[in-house]
């Protein structure tokens, strides 16, 4: 049973008890502001929610930021992202924009080009930008956008960001090198990092230790989590038939990056997946897609271990997962089901304990639109919403 009700700007769909006299229900469902699609949400240390989304054409669109308060339940007035009209892209879901929290609470978007951006000379040929912006010093509008690509380039799936309160911000994706002759497995993850909290970008350089290639239409991941450690999440394709999700780790900033962890799949083709990094109470959330399943593993930030996976029950062909904790250790495990190409679906969530066991509490309801994917965070009374 569901009890539908409006608030100011927003349908929040609250899954209810079967039975009077249950536990209230820690996850409520909250329609994306304005009709948006494609929400990236992040909450700040003070406990302020960050949310971006995506407005207009598949094609070339406009990236919006609104804000919610640690006790609030309202989001704030949109600010537009792009200064340059439709210069963001929709079309297949994972190369929607994404949002980073850093030094002093600031926003960092990244975005692939769309049909209103210019287009970037890269070796003598115009290649698809991918732009970076950050919001102001008063956290009024954001600054105009720039491309930070200067050689690395071919963007297919997603590009990412991850920033962390010492003001280090990394602008990370999947491209080709100039000598790249191997297609798919000759794609790497390159890495822009800034020391000066985006002021300025330094040339991206491959940061992928060995070969692994990279899956051209998926999305990835970047993160840094509060000790400074950064983590990239992302589809190999090696020799084109490898296409484990994949985590490359650097333990502080400057370091190298290892891979820490693969989890295999064996396919010839691009399921065109994409993947989530959160902070939680007992590590960093790690969430994926292989092989129609989705699947969640904690990170320990003190010795970069890798927890075997849990995965919600099998059922329906499952894509675009996010997982995020509470203060309890809990972990809202949230994925659509029924979305491809062009095609909208369901999204379905379900809460498992601090043991990664599952718990009774979970849902699915329709209403995901065309090119879109949910995602979640938790509030401060533990309990959590997810925008879709």
């Amino acid at each position: 049973m569901k009890t539908c009700f409006h608030t100011p700007g927003a349908l929040v769909v609250l899954l209810t008890s079967l039975s009077i006299g249950l536990a209230a229900p820690k996850v409520s469902l909250v329609r994306t502001p304005d009709n948006g699609i494609q929400p990236q949400a992040a909450v700040d240390r003070e406990g302020m929610v960050h949310l971006i989304y995506y407005k207009g054409d598949a094609g070339g669109g406009d990236v919006f930021y609104v804000r919610q308060p640690a006790t609030g339940e309202d989001f704030s007035k949109p600010i537009r992202v792009n200064s340059r009209s439709g210069s963001a892209i929709a079309a297949g879901t994972i190369r929607g924009a994404q949002l980073a929290i850093g030094k002093n609470g600031r926003v960092h978007v990244v975005w692939n080009g769309g049909k209103g951006a210019s287009k970037v000379n890269v070796g003598g040929k115009d290649e698809t930008p991918l732009l970076y912006t950050r919001l102001n010093d008063a956290g009024t509008a954001f600054e105009p956008e720039r491309n930070v690509i200067t050689y690395a380039a071919g963007l297919d799936g997603g590009s990412s960001v991850a920033a962390d309160a010492q003001g280090n911000v990394y602008v990370a994706w999947h491209g080709s090198a100039p000598d790249n002759a191997d297609k798919e497995a000759g794609r790497a993850v390159f890495v822009s990092r800034s020391m000066d909290d985006g002021k300025t970008f330094q040339r991206e350089k491959s940061v992928a230790p060995k070969k692994t290639g990279a899956c051209g239409c998926c999305g990835m991941r970047a993160f840094a989590d509060s000790q400074g450690a950064v983590y990239i999440l992302y589809r190999a394709a090696t020799d084109m038939t490898e296409r484990g999700q994949t985590l490359l780790i650097s333990r502080k900033p400057g370091a190298e990056f290892e891979v820490a962890y693969s989890h295999p799949w064996k396919a010839t083709t691009c399921p065109m997946s994409s993947t989530t990094l959160t902070e939680g109470k007992s590590g960093v959330l790690a969430a994926w897609e292989t092989g129609n399943q989705v699947y969640c593993s904690t990170i320990d930030p003190k010795t970069m271990r890798v927890s075997q996976p849990f995965a919600p029950l099998a059922g329906l062909k499952r894509k675009h997962p996010v997982a995020v904790a509470n203060a309890d250790g809990e972990t809202l495990f949230v994925w659509t089901e029924g979305t491809a190409w062009a095609k909208g679906g369901s999204v379905a969530w379900q809460i498992f304990d601090k043991d990664g066991n599952a718990t009774a509490e979970k849902g699915r309801t329709p209403g995901v639109p065309v090119w879109s994917l949910p995602t979640a965070f938790s509030k401060g009374d533990g309990t959590f919403v997810v925008v879709y």
